[in-house]
Formats: C-alpha cells, structure tokens, sequence
C-alpha cells in the first residue's frame, strides 16, 4: 500500500480535525521547514519517528554495466532518515 499527497492531507485533516485546506496548508509548511533546514545542512529529529540529516556522498569511481566504461561519481549531498524507536516499534 502506498500514499500519495492528497490522501496523506485526507488523513491529516480527520485525524486533527481540521479542513483539508487547513491540512493542506500545515503539511506544506511543515515540509517547508524541513526542506530549509535540510538546505541549510541542518538536521531535524522528531523524538519516536525519527531524525532527518545532510550526509555528504564521497566523489567515487563507478562503472556503466552497458559498457563496462569507468565513470567519475562526482560528491553529493543526500538526506539520510534514521527512524526513532517508536516507529521501528510500530512496524515492526
């Protein structure tokens, strides 16, 4: 089963209460800041879901399967989640 952003602003609202437009415009700012921390080379930790972080990918050598030709990966940044107990705990 998967969700989509429309369904995830459906369960906001019923779970808070609150209109979906309410719903809709609290997740966008909630990704909002997340999204400017995480520009800004930040980390975010929600105690029991889980701590969003910037970790930096090394520049490596890697290789097309096609053509067995050898490429240069250059460095790159990338947001790595580390869930909380309390979720490991719920799906598990």
């Amino acid at each position: 089963m998967s969700m989509n952003k429309s369904e995830l602003v459906s369960a906001i609202a019923a779970e808070a209460k609150i209109t979906k437009v309410q719903a809709e415009k609290s997740l966008e700012a909630t990704l909002n800041a997340i999204t400017k921390e995480m520009s800004e080379g930040g980390s975010l930790t929600l105690v029991g879901f889980g701590t969003f972080k910037v970790q930096t990918r090394e520049a490596r050598v890697g290789r097309n399967p096609k053509t067995g030709e050898t490429l240069n990966i250059p460095e790159k940044k990338t947001v790595k989640f580390t869930p909380g107990k309390l979720l490991k705990e719920t799906i598990n």
